[in-house]
């Protein structure tokens, strides 16, 4: 019965999380998003401006809808165990496309976000943030696949270009005018990097 009961909260937060998401882009594209207040936001949802706040920080979040992201567990697994390739690098392409493919609320309302996104440069430095709040996450994770003795520097900067490859990956896909899936950006954003790295200074 508590499983049950555990599951019903845990769809009722989700549906809740999703009807605020939806309120706000609603309301923004009615009315632009400078002139969208939290307490409309709240009254379109059908809550209180309280309640807003358990899940969000600000309209921004909201509008991103990214209050978590966590990496996929099987694929976050294959990664710490050294696969899907044996490579870092196109291992880290992988588990980026999946983060990419399985946005926390859906295809849709991460496009509808980043549409709204648009002329607010602000909302994608917020986007990397939030991103970043799973650092410590990330972090394990990059310990688990290089190795316990792997120093804390090396760890960080491996993790940091997973949510690197993450952000960059929008923003290409952002200014390209969200032609296509934003994964199809990715293997540009990953040549481009591995460009950057083998390249020599001029003579």
């Amino acid at each position: 019965m508590q499983e049950v009961d555990g599951s019903l909260r845990a769809r009722k937060k989700r549906a809740r999380l999703e009807a605020l998401v939806d309120a706000t882009h609603r309301l923004a594209a009615e009315h632009g998003l400078d002139q969208v207040t939290v307490e409309a936001i709240s009254a379109e949802a059908g809550c209180s401006v309280r309640t807003f706040f358990n899940y969000f920080e600000s309209k921004d979040d909201a509008v991103l809808g990214m209050a978590q992201w966590p990496v996929d567990a099987e694929a976050a697994e294959v990664f710490a165990c050294g696969g899907p390739t044996g490579d870092l690098l196109p291992d880290l392409e992988q588990l980026v496309r999946v983060l990419l493919d399985h946005p926390p609320l859906g295809k849709q309302r991460m496009e509808r976000a980043f549409e709204l996104a648009k002329g607010h440069p602000e909302l994608l430095l917020r986007a990397y943030t939030l991103i970043q709040q799973h650092q410590e996450e990330t972090a394990d994770l990059m310990r688990r696949r290089l190795g316990p003795d792997c120093d804390v520097a090396t760890i960080h900067l491996v993790g940091g270009l997973l949510m690197g490859l993450t952000h960059s990956t929008f923003v290409r896909w952002d200014t390209s005018g969200q032609v296509g899936e934003v994964q199809e950006y990715l293997p540009s954003v990953v040549a481009d990097l591995a460009g950057i790295l083998t390249s020599r200074a001029p003579a």
